[in-house]
């Protein structure tokens, strides 16, 4: 296993911490300024997803968006890139969602299955820590996605959050 910390898979130039735990599994961790609700919202509102889910730096951006967030309903995310012809598709189903803490979905878009994404959200005094912990079908799964820079935009997406996150408490504190 490379035991190295994976500052090298993505930096933590935004306060974001990658770090692979085993051969199969991926941890990030992030702690957001706002209450647990509003960023599990923007994690489960395909108006709001859609806002900060797609890295800027990469030239992607989101030409659908569906997400139906609930215990056995399903998402899929169809991206183009301005390097390609071809728009991209990920899609899966939410195998458990509890309101507020967690989030767990499938990565079916892979040959040999993808990984199982558990996200959590604990708020501490007004703040929230997001714990995005994915799990692969195998080392070679985990080494592919960090060679093929899958993973690499997550410092930037939790970034693009952040400034919706922003954005969103300045809108609740107008109202």
């Amino acid at each position: 296993m490379d035991e190295r910390k994976d500052s090298e898979i993505n930096p933590t130039k935004y306060g974001t911490t990658v770090e692979r735990k085993s051969e199969r599994e991926l941890v990030v961790t992030r702690t957001f300024n706002g209450p647990a609700h509003i960023v599990f919202d923007a994690w489960t509102k395909p108006e709001l997803l859609k806002r900060w889910w797609a890295p800027k730096s990469f030239g992607v951006s989101f030409l659908s968006c569906e997400a139906d967030v609930r215990t056995g309903g399903t998402y899929r995310f169809v991206f183009s890139y301005a390097s390609s012809e071809q728009p991209m598709s990920f899609f899966g189903r939410y195998v458990e969602v509890t309101p507020h803490s967690r989030l767990v979905w499938t990565n079916d878009e892979g040959d040999e299955g993808g990984a199982v994404t558990t996200v959590t959200f604990e708020e501490r005094g007004g703040e929230t820590l997001v714990v995005m912990h994915d799990l692969y079908p195998s080392k070679k799964a985990l080494d592919d996605a960090i060679a093929s820079g899958s993973t690499s935009g997550t410092g930037e997406q939790f970034e693009q959050l952040d400034q919706l996150l922003v954005a969103l408490g300045a809108s609740v504190g107008r109202s």
